[in-house]
């Protein structure tokens, strides 16, 4: 039986080593690398493009730059005005949670639970802003 113990071993590594293969090709045919950046662009160097862009595709006149700049701005305050709101339910909604979960708690239970949603608030805080 030792004959076929190089044979069989042979076998298997290039069974492993074919799957191996086909699984690396079959990743790149089916999530191929992309060419795209990760930086994020600043609101300003955005609005920049949009308008040179703009301008360039529709070519608009200087006053209609100037409208659609305007345009983009109000556009921008309103989505700030927006998220805050939004920020500000959601934060209400929270507190409210956290004011039902405190009227079930015993005296003992409130600190460890204040203490709970005061690193919890940190930890979230420190995540928001990485």
């Amino acid at each position: 039986m030792k004959p076929w113990k190089l044979p069989i071993a042979l076998y298997l590594f290039i069974v492993f080593v074919s799957g191996a293969v086909v699984g690396a090709l079959g990743y790149r045919t089916y999530k191929p690398p992309t060419a795209s950046s990760n930086a994020r662009v600043s609101p300003e160097e955005w609005r920049q493009q949009y308008l040179k862009a703009i301008q360039a595709r529709v070519s608009l006149t200087p006053d209609q730059v100037n409208k659609v700049d305007s345009i983009l701005e109000e556009t921008s305050t309103r989505f700030h005005e927006a998220r805050d709101n939004h920020n500000a339910t959601l934060k209400q909604i929270g507190e409210h949670q956290r004011d039902n979960i405190r009227a079930l708690l015993t005296p003992d239970q409130l600190p460890k639970a204040e203490q709970f949603w005061q690193e919890r608030d940190l930890r979230n805080k420190q995540n928001q802003q990485h």
